[in-house]
């Protein structure tokens, strides 16, 4: 396509279940892109459909013949919704100059809409509120309708109702891309420049690399040049994405699409670098995004010790499909060599340790999840600590500072009361409280980070019986009372089950944590003692009991000192079974520590 004014680029934001590929399924099939034989055709991955959530973004091209007769090519971009993949979604705001924001009829306007549409206007996106699924009995379009005019101030006609379950309200849809978002601004003669938005590995192709042609055109079989590390490579293959990818000879400004320069080396390319050709290269880079900044880490760790590099290897290759996943090696006494990952939050860690084992058959032991900290030195130095053994000690340490958040929790008044209970039993404190519409409350508190990590999404939703929604962004780093608890087994500490908690909650939790280890600990044939730590202090203690053989058994009549050189006998064998038994902690246990509640 010659004309750039014919191709508009735009993205659907939405919270999470509010029917986003839904829709997209029935803007494919009005535009006949593809033939629906099933629902959410966008969401590829098993685990997308298991779940019924989005996990990647995913793009595709669609023709569309328009009421003025002119054919538009749609550059859609399906995104996630879930808070924890915010990251997806920024990057394909990115690629875009337009966004549908759908809102579901029957719930209204929640947390993640709202953190969403703030990241499209910050990058001057046109939006296009939608509201969604007004087909269900239980739809109030009128108040949601008005929530949405107070939030993003626009004028109720230019509000379009549809369902993405009938098609209603599509056709309308389409109509307002071509009309009411801009086409991609660009200068097809200057230097090429594309943006790399995403990216896949290909056994057979190496990796394959999503970009979005800010400026320039770039065609197949001329040398290409990646910005920011430099490396030259042959573009073998570019084109379009449609269901499948589609081989073209050029990709033109404003144009979404692929290239392919068999690159096997998942380091050398990085999400938001610039791609430009060798010839004619542009002077800068495109003002990508800003990098990832992981909240949750947790180590990773081989079951078989053999398969480190392997680990090493499916990880790099994950990661180039997730570019917010970060690891580095570490190591530990009790689980050997394994990897150090961030994760943007405990959704995030759940689906990567199964995309671990479906995508890469690893089988991998994840440790407890913490978050950074900055530790402060009696010098004045700080230094950054995602592991609790990595903590300096306890004499040299001036101050500990935790990260705080700011969460925003929007929910009916009925629930007000619990989750309020909920959020200063966590530590946090109130900002304010402001009515949206109708009964609905939005609640701001501050909260640790180290609080939410482990079960707070789950006890949100179960309190409010799903309807309170959830959304965060990390606030400042404030300094806190923590505690390092140590779990030893027989005097030995496990590294891995050692966390940070705070002073108030440290005992309670170490004394739960070792009725919890008393349950799971298979029985040996010596006493096993498991003891909470904090410093030397020891403050609580559970005893796994030996299983014993009866050796007395065959020992009947006569004096009672034949029993007893049976018993002394039997004593000597298990201390000198302790020395030398090892206690083998379970999967099992380190998963469980996570659910304590």
């Amino acid at each position: 396509m010659d004309n750039i004014n014919q191709i508009r680029n735009f993205c659907i934001i939405a919270h999470i279940d509010h029917g986003k590929s839904t829709l997209a399924d029935r803007l494919l099939e009005k535009t006949k892109t593809i033939q629906i034989t099933e629902g959410q055709m966008l969401d590829d991955m098993d685990l997308e459909r298991e779940r019924g959530i989005t996990i990647k973004s995913h793009a595709i091209q669609m023709e569309y013949t328009a009421e003025d007769k002119k054919k538009y090519i749609l550059n859609l971009i399906d995104t996630p919704g879930h808070v924890d993949f915010s990251y997806e979604v920024s990057r394909s705001i990115a690629a875009c100059e337009g966004a549908l924001l759908v809102v579901d009829a029957t719930q209204g306007v929640q947390a993640q809409t709202i953190s969403n549409l703030y990241m499209a206007i910050e990058h001057d996106l046109e939006i296009i509120p939608v509201i969604n699924k007004i087909d269900m009995p239980n739809a109030m379009p009128d108040e949601v309708e008005d929530e949405i005019v107070e939030l993003i101030g626009c004028d109720r006609e230019d509000i379009i109702r549809a369902s993405g379950k009938t098609g209603e309200g599509v056709d309308k849809i389409l109509e307002a891309v071509v009309k009411r978002i801009p086409h991609p601004e660009g200068d097809p003669k200057a230097p090429a420049q594309a943006l790399i938005f995403d990216s896949l590995y290909n056994s057979f192709r190496g990796i394959i690399v999503l970009c979005k042609m800010e400026n320039g055109i770039i065609r197949q079989g001329e040398k290409v040049k990646f910005f920011n590390t430099g490396q030259e490579y042959t573009a073998d293959e570019v084109g379009v994405l449609k269901m499948d990818m589609v081989p073209r000879k050029e990709l033109a400004c404003g144009e979404v699409g692929y290239i392919i320069s068999g690159i096997k080396d998942a380091t050398e390319v990085k999400v938001g670098d610039t791609v430009t050709s060798v010839d004619n290269p542009c002077k800068e880079a495109i003002e990508g995004f800003q990098e990832v900044k992981p909240m949750v880490f947790a180590g990773v760790y081989p079951i078989d010790p053999n398969d480190y590099e392997n680990l090493r290897a499916s990880l790099e290759k994950l990661q180039l499909n997730d570019a917010s996943l970060t690891f580095s090696p570490e190591s530990s006494v009790a689980l050997g060599f394994g990897f150090r990952c961030g994760f943007l939050g405990l959704l995030h860690m759940e689906i990567v340790q199964e995309r671990l084992d479906r995508e890469f058959n690893m089988d991998v032991i994840t440790t407890v999840p913490n978050v950074s900290y900055k530790v402060y030195d009696k010098q004045g130095h700080v230094k950054e600590v995602h592991n609790p053994s990595g903590l300096p000690d306890l004499t040299l340490i001036d101050h500990i500072e935790e990260p705080y958040i700011r969460a925003s929790i929007i929910t009916s008044t009925n629930y007000i009361g619990p989750i309020m209970k909920l959020c200063l039993d966590k530590r946090g404190e109130l900002i304010n409280q402001e009515y949206v519409s109708g009964n609905r409350v939005e609640l701001h508190f501050f909260l640790p980070l180290g609080e939410i990590v482990i079960d707070f999404y789950d006890k949100l939703k179960s309190i409010s019986k799903g309807y309170a929604s959830f959304d965060y962004h990390i606030d400042s780093y404030r300094p806190s009372k923590l505690a390092k608890l140590d779990i030893l087994l027989n005097g030995e500490p496990v590294d891995a089950l050692s966390t940070l908690t705070h002073e108030s909650n440290a005992v309670a939790f170490g004394r739960r944590m070792c009725e919890k280890l008393k349950e799971l600990i298979p029985r040996q044939q010596f006493d096993i003692a498991i003891q909470a730590a904090i410093g030397g202090k020891i403050v609580a203690r559970e005893t796994v009991k030996q299983v014993r053989k009866d050796v007395t058994a065959k020992c009947y009549g006569g004096d009672v000192s034949r029993k007893r050189k049976l018993l002394e006998k039997q004593k000597k064998g298990k201390k000198r079974m302790k020395q030398v038994g090892n206690v083998q902690v379970p999967q099992k246990a380190f998963l469980a520590v996570l659910k304590l509640d």
